[in-house]
Parts: structure tokens; C-alpha cells; sequence
């Protein structure tokens, strides 16, 4: 299961949006509100998960960088003493309904890409749950003493002591309407509520952050061989012609990076979390293929010697990790304390 490409409408400036979207984002915005309103009133409740939660959501359908984001934070925490876990709903899961442990082996079509990848980088607990709350409460009985919910800044059932919106520095907040007008899950109001605000400006020196918020650079590694052996720094592609593979939020970020790295690149984008079959990759000719980690995890069973994941590691300034620590309730700060 993969989600489909974004309306041309949600990004492209000038595109006309339907009638028939004007309409139903009008119903879908009220919905929104409604359910907002219903737990500020207390009618609707949110759970503690019995440890610290820091959220790292968007207010737009689709990807913006979150998990990069929640990799770093997790590694940070640990750095500091903490023993984070990480919480997901496993979007892309062939079935969602159960919860499950994700391992760094788990097939990507059971654990779903995200949290396979954040389980093989981070080497933290992962937990998915449709109910995120439950996922929390679960990892905080394994022994976690810190949250980070990959994603579920709309799922207030879980409550949370830190909440970090990331915006896509390239298409931001889309034409800010609610869906399916636009690709707005929330306000962008909504935003300023948020302890902190991430744009990701991924490899790009045009982007710079606005006012109140945090600039996150996304650093390209190793390309790293799918079927194992010496991984290669992206220097030994420059000047030659890769076919690109990339199914994340906003593939241009992947094939805009790579073009940086004077890398001849022939672009294949795909939907957010696409599930792979073994004709997606094949293009007609023996060039190298680089791919994004999340794509990698799905491809295990149909790569060959010309294929490489490409991992990004996201990177902030210390202010911001200095200001993030201080985010967090005295009870977790035991941890970094010394001894």
C-alpha cells in the first residue's frame, strides 16, 4: 500500500483547485475544529505514557523530514543518558490493526518503512500502534524513560510534554488549505502552539529559516551497497549518470541533493511510502542506482550489486539542542544528571 502523489493543486502555484475539493475541505476543516474543541472541553481525553513524550509531527498530509529529525533526537538522548524508545502508527503496514516491536530484520511490509529504518539507525526500541498512546505506555514499560512519537501530532490521545512541527523548506505549507483543498491537516496556526518549528531546508543553501524557526540540513553519507561489501563516498559517482529512486514526500529533495554532489542524475520519483515490486526498478540500462534508506528497506528482495541506499543524517544548530533539553519535565532530567 503507498499513498498516492500530492494533487498538483496542493504545490504548484496558480493551479486551480475543484470546486468539488473547495467544498468538502470546508466540512473537512469543521471536523477538525470540532474534534480540537471536544478535548480542550475534557470530552475527549488524552493518556499519559507513564515517561516523557516529545512529538515530531507536520500539519501536512505526507512527508517533511520528521524522521531524519526523530533519528537525530533519539541519538541525542541517548547521548545524554536517556534510553528513548520510539512510537509509530508503521504507516504502510499490511496490517495495521495489530500492534507489533519492530526489529532491525523486520520486513518493512510488516513494520512498515519508517520504523524498520528508525529500528536500524537509531537502535532504539520501536513500538507501532494504531493507537499511539498504547504504543508510548508499551515502550515505557520495556524500560524507556523517554517517547519520541515518529509522527501523531494530531493524535491527542497521546499526551505529550514537547511538540516539534517540521516543515518542508521547499514547499512548506503548500497552498495552506484544508484538505482535500490543500494538504493542510491542521491550521497552519496551528504551528505556533508548537515548542518548536523545524524547517528542513534537506541540502539546500537558497532555504533559510523564517522567524521562530529552527534550520535542519540534511548531510548525505556513504552510499552504502544493498548487497553488502565497502560502501562508497558519493564523490565516486560525480560526473556520471545515476538513475535515482525516491519515494518520500518530496522526491526533488533527494535528486536536488545529488545533482549538488555534480552527480548526473535520472530521476524516478514515487508516492510516499510506495511498496516496491521488482519492475519499479528496472530502467533499460546498467547504470548505478542510488536510493533513499527509507526506499532501501523495501527492496531487499530484488536488488543487485548496482543498487545503494544513500542515508541522511540531520543536522541542527547546538542552540537548538541546548533549547530542547530545557523542553523536557524535570523528571527526565535524572538521567544526564551526575552521578
Amino acid at each position: 500500500m503507498s499513498r498516492r502523489q500530492a494533487p498538483r493543486w496542493w504545490y504548484e502555484t496558480g493551479a486551480r483547485v475543484p470546486l468539488w475539493a473547495r467544498a468538502v475541505s470546508r466540512l473537512y476543516a469543521a471536523l477538525v475544529a470540532l474534534r480540537v474543541r471536544l478535548y480542550r472541553m475534557g470530552l475527549l481525553r488524552s493518556r499519559k505514557a507513564g515517561a516523557p513524550v516529545v512529538v515530531v509531527g507536520n500539519l501536512v498530509a505526507g512527508g517533511s523530514g520528521k524522521t531524519p529529525l526523530t533519528i537525530a533526537i533519539v541519538e541525542r538522548l541517548r547521548a545524554e543518558g536517556w534510553t528513548p524508545g520510539v512510537a509509530s502508527r508503521g504507516y504502510g503496514r499490511a496490517d495495521d490493526s495489530k500492534a507489533l516491536w519492530v526489529e532491525s530484520t523486520t520486513p518493512a511490509a510488516q513494520g512498515g518503512d519508517e520504523p524498520v529504518l528508525i529500528a536500524r539507525q537509531a537502535e532504539a526500541k520501536v513500538r507501532v500502534d494504531r493507537d499511539r498512546a498504547a504504543a508510548a505506555r508499551a515502550l515505557a514499560a520495556a524500560g524507556c524513560d523517554i517517547v519520541v512519537c515518529d509522527d501523531g501530532l494530531q493524535h491527542y490521545a497521546l499526551a505529550r510534554d514537547v511538540e516539534i512541527e517540521v516543515i518542508d523548506g521547499r514547499r512548506r505549507h503548500g497552498n495552506g488549505l484544508p484538505q482535500p483543498a490543500g494538504p493542510m491537516r491542521e491550521p497552519a496556526g496551528r504551528g505556533a502552539t508548537c515548542d518548536f518549528r523545524v524547517l528542513n531546508a534537506g541540502s539546500d543553501p537558497d532555504i533559510a529559516a523564517g522567524f521562530g524557526e529552527w534550520p535542519m540540513w540534511l548531510a548525505p553519507g556513504d552510499a552504502v551497497p544493498l548487497l553488502g561489501g565497502r560502501t562508497l563516498p558519493l564523490s565516486a559517482f560525480a560526473g556520471k549518470r545515476v538513475h535515482a529512486v525516491a519515494g518520500i514526500g518530496d522526491p526533488e529533495r533527494f535528486f536536488t541533493m545529488l545533482r549538488a554532489l555534480d552527480i548526473a542524475v535520472v530521476p524516478h520519483a514515487f508516492p510516499d511510502h510506495h511498496a516496491y515490486v521488482e519492475d519499479d526498478l528496472r530502467f533499460g540500462s546498467d547504470l548505478p542506482v542510488l536510493m533513499t534508506a527509507k526506499d532501501a528497506v523495501k527492496c531487499a528482495a530484488f536488488v543487485t550489486e548496482r543498487h545503494y541506499a544513500v542515508p541522511v543524517r540531520a543536522e541542527l544548530p547546538e542552540a537548538f539542542w541546548v533549547a530542547f533539553l530545557a523542553k523536557l519535565p524535570p523528571s527526565a532530567l535524572r538521567a544526564s544528571s551526575p552521578a
